[in-house]
């Protein structure tokens, strides 16, 4: 599997303040979900907004192989023609999913309840993902695994030939986890159980809803049980995914930071279990307006209305980790610009995502002159309400929300940021640097090749 090359990227300040109304992509999260479930419902669902990002498109590919039609209509407009629950076939070739490990543990669970023998790979840097993860309670329905040392991609897979229902208590919060033992126990009669310690991403119990199968949420504790009833006959449904809020973290946050701007972005779904990051900014002093609300899919969706201003250091709780885990190296930028000490806690998700984030956020801002400390699973960072000094190279390591974390500093930093490597933007938000370059107006743009 050869390498793209390198893109290095530089982001310098725009020569005016970002403004307009712009559109982020799809939900990531929401359009995997949406390809798989609709490969295992009966009859055609249409799926509009779809992400064509990479690693979706590693999805749509895999559910191909499995013998599902999956067709591009047009832009964003997507056609799938299920297969329903145990219908699907074994894929004569290796499923490559890229960069994606949301896509490979989600597949994780729907091969291991089906009668075949898969094989799945990626990239070099979901290659070094751990999986065992989901290889520990997906084994519990008879399915069987064989991975490299660390359990880590290629995973051979062997489907149960009678698959068992689960019942399984997550030892730490995690919404892929959770998602592959509920597509699991699609295959397997009876019922379905998973206990989460916090409540995670609810994406996969809204779409599971949506497609018709029997799924209850009762609160435990301090976190959630969810109850699957096995063999439902799934049935087509249309969708419209909505805008992803972890994308339109960036534009919202450089919004902020950029003196004078005020954007408008429309379309964001609003999960209450995805938006932490917004709760978070507000605290942090933040005017960020909801405008246009409605309901798609289950999911709520609304306009973003978000305006500069100055922001102060806050004290995140670990809590509510798992509804912005995706957003830390972006709030990371925020607190760099803010006045005082932010403390991210209980940031150890971090560690096995597609870079060790935690340690790879810290040297982004250390680099960049900011003051920044890990403790434990901590983030500390020391911001002054001045710009950061900027000025460095960042190493991404394959990881695209480091890249555009890194890109978005460069917007308010005193000196340009350059990272080492643009191209796995796309495997989440293709066209960012278009679209970020547009609501900085004309002239030179701020986000260039290097």
């Amino acid at each position: 599997m050869s390498a793209a090359p390198a893109r290095p990227f530089r982001a310098c300040r725009p020569a005016a303040p970002l403004a307009g109304t712009l559109a982020v992509p799809g939900d990531k999260s929401i359009s995997h979900r949406a390809l798989m479930f609709g490969a295992l419902a009966v009859g055609e669902t249409c799926v509009t907004g779809l992400l064509e990002g990479e690693d979706v498109l590693r999805t749509a590919a895999a559910m191909r192989a499995l013998g599902a039609e999956v067709v591009r209509d047009a832009p964003g407009i997507w056609r799938v023609a299920g297969r329903g629950i145990g219908g699907l076939t074994e894929p004569a070739d290796v499923l490559d999913m890229g960069n994606s490990g949301t896509a490979a543990r989600l597949l994780a669970g729907i091969l291991a309840s089906h009668p075949m023998f898969a094989v799945m790979t990626g990239d070099a840097s979901l290659r070094r993902r751990p999986m065992r993860r989901v290889i520990d309670p997906l084994a519990a329905c008879g399915a069987r695994f064989t991975a490299r040392a660390g359990f880590r991609l290629p995973l051979a897979i062997e489907g149960a030939e009678a698959a068992l229902p689960l019942d399984y208590r997550l030892p730490v919060a995690s919404a892929q986890v959770k998602s592959a033992v509920l597509l699991c126990g699609l295959n397997a009669p009876g019922i379905t159980r998973v206990e989460e310690p916090q409540p995670t991403r609810d994406h996969s119990e809204n779409l599971l809803r949506h497609f018709g199968a029997e799924v209850t949420v009762e609160p435990a504790g301090t976190g959630r049980v969810i109850t699957l009833c096995g063999q439902p006959e799934l049935r087509a449904a249309d969708l419209a995914v909505p805008g992803d809020p972890s994308s339109a973290a960036f534009p919202l946050v450089a919004a902020l930071l950029v003196p004078g701007s005020r954007l408008r972005i429309a379309g964001v779904g609003l999960n209450p279990l995805r938006t932490g990051l917004f709760a978070t900014l507000r605290e942090m002093g933040a005017t960020i307006a909801v405008e246009n609300q409605h309901f798609a899919a289950g999911e709520p969706v609304g306009d973003l209305l978000v305006t500069h201003g100055p922001l102060r250091g806050v004290d995140v709780p670990a809590e509510r980790a798992p509804s912005m885990i995706d957003e830390f190296p972006v709030l990371a930028v925020a607190a760099a610009a803010a006045a005082g000490v932010t403390r991210m806690r209980g940031l150890h998700e971090l560690r096995v995502k597609e870079s060790d984030r935690l340690d790879a956020t810290a040297a982004l801002l250390a680099a960049n002159g900011v003051r920044v400390a890990i403790e434990g699973d901590d983030l500390i960072v020391h911001g002054t309400g001045r710009p950061p000094p900027g000025g460095a190279r960042v190493a991404t390591h394959m990881d695209h929300r480091l890249a555009m974390s890194a890109l978005v500093l460069g917007l308010v930093a005193e000196q340009p940021v350059t990272v080492d490597d643009a191209s796995f933007i796309d495997t989440s938000f293709p066209g960012f640097v278009a679209l970020m370059n547009g609501a900085a107006g004309g002239g030179a743009p701020a986000l260039r090749a290097a």
